[in-house]
């Protein structure tokens, strides 16, 4: 670690500190060395002077005045722990140096090896005191807990925290990190002219490793609450709570990632009028969601609930929930045009949108399969044209079974069950309840079986073929009023129900 200083300045540990801070050959109270408490003076004088590796730097109770960046690189191990600590950073102007992070422990360049960071608010309620905590980069581990952030990020520079590990065999978990005043738009801070749309709540996406983020709070950043979609690592989001941040709520990639037990709300307009996704998965292989509730009741356009991206080659999303409610047009679950095989499982989703597909699984070339299992839709949306079916599918080879799709327009506007552009699709016992038609089929040898057809119209079929449709199946159904046939060719239809 460069500039390492003579370990006689330091404090010796002894006592439960040292059994507590096992693995460090020295633990070192800041105060006794030198640091202010009265947050009156910058520490960070004091934390160059008694820097060293294999230590243990003890932050008693008091506040830690901070107007300079400390930088810490290719270190073995050390730890940093506050004790009802609170570190005050200096303002925007009066910052001196890079005016970017607080603590920098590590760079992809020049890692550590391990570190922990434990135990501080941090107090940026004052104008123009938004900075980055902590920036790291290790090679075997880091633990980083306990840290919360007082008051609006609101001086234009980066966002609270980057994460990285640079050994696909190095491990971190980020727990219980807050930061629920959120960040102020670029535009809108001292350091416009070098920012846009404002800071990120966490960032790690030159992670190669195991990093994990576990009971952490992230609300109102414009530029994306977690934002951890490189390509490499795998993360894991356990737990916590994302709320009104820009862009997407959760921003996730890596190989074998998982989001699980979360809580995602959009529920507050921003003023600069940016989509606020829920979730966006990309440059990924392998994610799977599991036990996600999302609400997202003051949509801006592009809010979707979770948007499988190009990139993504393999989705498992399962036992969740979707709100979605507001004025605006908006969409539940987005599969993109090249997403890999995709797998909605288990999935409540209300609807009471303007408009917008709840399931929208975008028109495709592609022959990966989109499977739809146990799946509720509901809702009444309508008021604005377009964007009128409960499931739009225009991928080929798609299997939907053992569903229910209930579609219902506001006053006049009219609603679809499902719409079918694509081909080779598979429905096997569906519920299809709609204002207006309740199946569609535009597309070539799609397969309806044990399904219920029922429109609100009585004047209405409960399936409507297009003259497009070609060599469609639909067998052992209960349709209302039979089918309306537009000319579709080679049409296969027996055991149907009708009245």
């Amino acid at each position: 670690m460069a500039g390492i200083a003579s370990l006689g300045a330091l404090t010796a540990a002894s006592g439960s500190a040292s059994a507590f801070h096992g693995g460090y050959e020295n633990v070192v109270n800041v105060v006794d060395a030198g640091a202010d408490p009265t947050g009156s003076e910058s520490i960070t004088p004091v934390l160059e002077r008694i820097r060293a590796d294999n230590t243990a730097f003890e932050f008693p109770e008091g506040e830690y005045y901070m107007d300079e960046q400390f930088r810490c690189t290719n270190y073995d191990n050390i730890g940093f722990f506050g004790h009802d600590a609170t570190i005050v950073p200096a303002n925007f102007y009066d910052f001196d140096g890079p005016q970017f992070r607080l603590f920098r422990l590590g760079t992809y360049l020049n890692p550590g090896k391990r570190l922990r960071f434990e135990g501080f608010d941090i107090d940026q309620t004052a104008p123009d005191t938004g900075i980055r905590v902590i920036g790291t980069n290790v090679t075997d581990s880091f633990e980083v807990r306990d840290i919360t952030i007082h008051g609006q990020h609101d001086s234009g520079t980066w966002g609270p925290a980057l994460f990285g590990i640079s050994d696909p065999d190095g491990e971190g978990i980020v727990e219980r990190f807050r930061a629920p005043d959120g960040g102020l738009y670029g535009d809108y801070t001292p350091n416009a002219a070098n920012t846009w749309k404002g800071p990120i709540g966490i960032e790690a996406n030159m992670n190669q490793g195991y990093l994990e983020f576990k009971d952490c709070e992230l609300d109102g950043f414009p530029s994306t609450g977690l934002y951890a979609s490189g390509e490499s690592g795998r993360i894991v989001v356990d737990g916590g709570t994302y709320r009104n941040n820009g862009t997407a709520s959760l921003r996730l990639g890596g190989t074998d990632s998982e989001i699980k037990n979360v809580t995602i709300e959009v529920d507050e307009e921003p003023e600069y009028g940016l989509g606020q996704r829920g979730i966006r998965i990309e440059n990924s292989e392998s994610v799977h969601i599991d036990n996600v509730d999302i609400s997202i009741t003051a949509p801006q356009p592009t809010s979707h609930a979770v948007s499988v991206m190009n990139t993504c080659d393999d989705m498992h999303f399962e036992n969740s929930s979707i709100e979605m409610r507001g004025d605006k047009v908006n969409h539940g679950i987005v599969v993109s045009e090249n997403a890999g095989y995709t797998y909605i499982d288990n999935i409540d989703i209300v609807h009471e949108t303007s408009g917008g597909y709840p399931i929208w699984i975008r028109d495709s070339d592609s022959d990966d399969r989109v499977l739809v299992e146990r799946v509720n839709i509901s809702g009444r949306a309508g008021t604005e044209g377009g964007f009128r079916d409960g499931i739009w599918c225009g991928r080929n080879n798609c299997r939907f079974s053992t569903f229910v799709v209930d579609q219902h327009g506001r006053g006049d506007v009219n609603r679809n069950g499902i719409m079918i552009t694509g081909n080779d699709t598979e429905i096997y016992r569906g519920e299809f309840y709609a204002s207006q038609y309740p199946y569609i089929d535009q597309g070539h040898n799609n397969h309806i079986r044990n399904s219920v057809m029922v429109s609100d119209d009585d004047s209405l079929e409960g399936a409507r073929l297009y003259s497009s449709a070609s060599e469609p199946t639909i067998q052992y159904n209960q349709i209302v009023n039979g089918i309306d046939d537009l000319g579709a060719s080679s049409v296969s239809s027996w055991h149907n129900e009708t009245w």
